[in-house]
């Protein structure tokens, strides 16, 4: 998310209430998650396994829960809870807003139809020759391009599924993201797309989802992607074009699909895989392994017997 005007350190220090180390004016512009910052943006870390990640990453400004010794060219914002501070900055800079009733929104192109129980939430964007079916809920601020279906009980912008464990309980991270569909998309009924926590969850052109799929926050659907229903995608995943997922594929989060790949039902993806191939299994590997791996395993049967006569002519 970037903010509606430059602020200083100082500035979003006092908004927090924490300490800093930098200059005071060393300007601010925004806010991200890591793998999506860039120069002038603010990440947050609240782990030692992950403070070299986080001072080395592009963002310019790094919300954390120790003082540590400030990188060139950065400044630091030291918070005995960053993902608490976090929250408290996506409140400031762009607080919740419920749903309203189902209204039009601001823009929308020639020939789009929305059914009258569709509910559309602020400032969402709609092109031409889009359709949207029934008890279609469109969250703030998505983007919708041209010549989109989008079938009944679709939910576009729900939160991320993003929690820190707490003593009492789980605490949940803000999401102050986007959905961005473009043109030529067809989206299932009942399926699920999550905003993104800071930046976009995005779904290429021409690309095709099946009833009852679930697409994690932040992640990238590539161009011309296909996916077969009851599909789950966590958080953070490229998948890039021309990629086809059958049904009931489980895939983890933070990892890439290349271009071509296939993915056969019900495989679990753990990890990230190579483009042009063909996939299935748990865990999900190319299919020449793994038949290997079946065929090995329907020998030990056979193998068992065999030691068994061996023992036995001893």
């Amino acid at each position: 998310m970037k903010f509606p005007k430059a602020y200083t350190l100082s500035e979003i220090a006092a908004i927090i209430d924490c300490g800093y180390k930098g200059d005071a004016a060393f300007p601010v512009l925004g806010m991200n998650e890591i793998h999506v910052v860039t120069p002038g943006d603010i990440v947050f870390v609240d782990h030692p396994k992950y403070y070299d990640k986080a001072l080395e990453s592009a963002a310019t400004i790094v919300l954390i829960n120790k003082e540590v010794e400030c990188p060139e060219g950065k400044a630091l914002l030291i918070s005995d809870d960053p993902f608490r501070d976090f929250n408290k900055l996506t409140n400031y800079f762009l607080p919740f807003s419920a749903f309203a009733k189902a209204q039009l929104p601001k823009s929308i192109g020639k020939n789009s139809h929305i059914h009258h129980t569709a509910s559309v939430g602020k400032d969402v964007v709609i092109g031409s020759n889009t359709i949207i079916h029934a008890n279609v809920n469109i969250g703030d601020r998505t983007i919708i391009g041209d010549d989109v279906t989008i079938h009944a009980g679709v939910v576009l912008g729900g939160d991320a599924f993003y929690y820190k464990r707490r003593p009492e309980g789980y605490d949940k991270l803000l999401s102050n993201g986007r959905v961005v569909i473009h043109d030529r998309v067809e989206i299932g009924a009942n399926s699920t797309i999550d905003r993104g926590v800071t930046g976009d969850t995005t779904i290429g052109y021409g690309t095709k989802l099946d009833n009852q799929v679930q697409i994690g926050h932040d992640t990238v659907l590539g161009n011309h992607v296909l996916i077969a229903s009851q599909t789950g995608i966590a958080g953070c995943v490229v998948v890039e074009d021309e990629v086809t997922i059958w049904g009931q594929v489980g895939i983890t989060s933070g990892i890439t699909i290349g271009k071509k790949a296939v993915i056969s039902a019900k495989s679990g993806v753990s990890k990230t895989l190579e483009g042009n191939k063909h996939y299935f299994g748990i865990p999900a590997d190319d299919f020449r392994s793994k038949y290997k791996e079946i065929a090995a395993i329907k020998q030990i049967p056979e193998m068992m017997q065999l030691v068994k006569e061996l023992d036995k002519n001893r």
